[in-house]
């Protein structure tokens, strides 16, 4: 494990910085410990001739229902390797390993372009519905600060200019644009969004989940220690975690973000009880804003498109979703946008992504 967290460092988190205890630790715990229910998929590693790590391939086991089915899944997220010009097989070698095993399908929902065209050489299919990042600009001078600010930190000690630039934009404009955001009269008035705990999220969870013929398999333990894992993203912000409920108290959605006032939020989660996505997104929205949010983004899933459409969001593409099967019916639930993926199905919940260890 110290040598992985070395390639996690050097190559995944482009730093010459040692790896420290805390890194390692939770590699451990993610990487072995959360896979002892489920042996035969585990993470892989390649090791050279003199007994040294090269590559390492990171598999969470999940499991899944498809049409009455309980299914074996294999989430492979963490995908670094050294040597690609010395060993250019190494990386192949790890995939072919993993595909070899005995889940019904293997996906991964933050692959880079290099990896999706291993994957793709291995006959792995690219969802494009879920491989797109939503953005929506909420204070369009402090978020082209911030976005600059990210190369060149000094430009940071322009924010009260950023800020008072958007006062005025603010005071014009009472209409949505693509570079603005202005609070308006809206049927999401008529519900209540408010924080809950994380006993009352594991419950949306599994409620809101069950709509997709294709979903996770989620008993109480295995969410609470998901949610215990998202409890912290240092690097992202405050965790925001909220239910959008009607005035009697049902809830008919929920959303988990991660941001803090003048930064860029990230969505991990939206959730909704079908019919009701239009909602959820326009309270969720509301509430990056009124946090002092610049803009916030996430990943998209085909049922959030059509409702996110006349939001003024941007989409574009950074990482794709993509899953290897022989599997025809599961592939054409997937490529039909019947599959509950990304996020909390995927890797957003886990620190490797938005935190700091140390």
């Amino acid at each position: 494990m110290d040598a992985v967290a070395d390639l996690f460092q050097r190559l995944l988190r482009k730093t010459a910085d040692p790896a420290n205890d805390d890194l390692k630790t939770y590699l451990r715990t993610l990487f072995i410990d959360f896979s002892e229910k489920e042996p035969e998929l585990r993470s892989r590693v390649h090791v050279r001739a003199d007994g040294s790590v090269s590559g390492f391939l990171g598999v969470l086991p999940m499991e899944m229902e498809f049409e009455g089915r309980r299914l074996k899944v294999a989430n492979c997220g963490t995908f670094a390797c050294d040597d690609r010009d010395s060993d250019p097989f190494a990386a192949p070698r790890l995939l072919r390993d993993v595909f070899s095993g005995p889940q019904d399908f293997s996906f991964t929902e933050t692959s880079n372009t290099i990896s999706t065209d291993m994957w793709r050489k291995a006959r792995a299919t690219v969802l494009a519905p879920y491989s797109l990042e939503w953005l929506r600009i909420l204070k369009p001078a402090a978020f082209s600060l911030e976005v600059a600010a990210g190369r060149h930190s000094a430009l940071k000690l322009f924010r009260p200019i950023a800020r008072a630039a958007d006062a005025i934009v603010s005071r014009r404009s009472e209409k949505q644009t693509w570079s603005h955001y202005a609070p308006q009269a809206s049927k999401a008035d008529a519900f209540i969004d408010e924080p809950v705990s994380d006993d009352e999220f594991a419950n949306l969870c599994r409620q809101f989940s069950s709509h997709f013929p294709l979903r996770p398999v989620w008993d109480r333990p295995m969410l609470e220690t998901m949610l215990q894992h998202a409890a912290r993203k240092a690097m992202h912000g405050e965790r925001v975690q909220h239910a959008v409920k009607t005035r009697s108290g049902k809830a008919m959605g929920a959303y988990l973000y991660y941001g803090g006032p003048g930064g860029i939020g990230h969505t991990v989660q939206i959730m909704a009880e079908p019919g009701q996505e239009s909602i959820i997104i326009d309270c969720l929205i509301r509430n990056a804003h009124a946090r002092g949010l610049v803009a916030i983004r996430g990943r998209t899933q085909p049922a959030l498109l059509q409702a996110m459409l006349g939001k003024k969001c941007a989409f574009l593409h950074t990482s794709s979703t993509i899953v290897h099967t022989r599997d025809p019916a599961l592939l054409e639930a997937m490529t039909n946008g019947k599959a509950f993926l990304n996020g909390l199905a995927g890797e957003g919940w886990t620190r490797l992504i938005g935190d700091r260890f140390g």
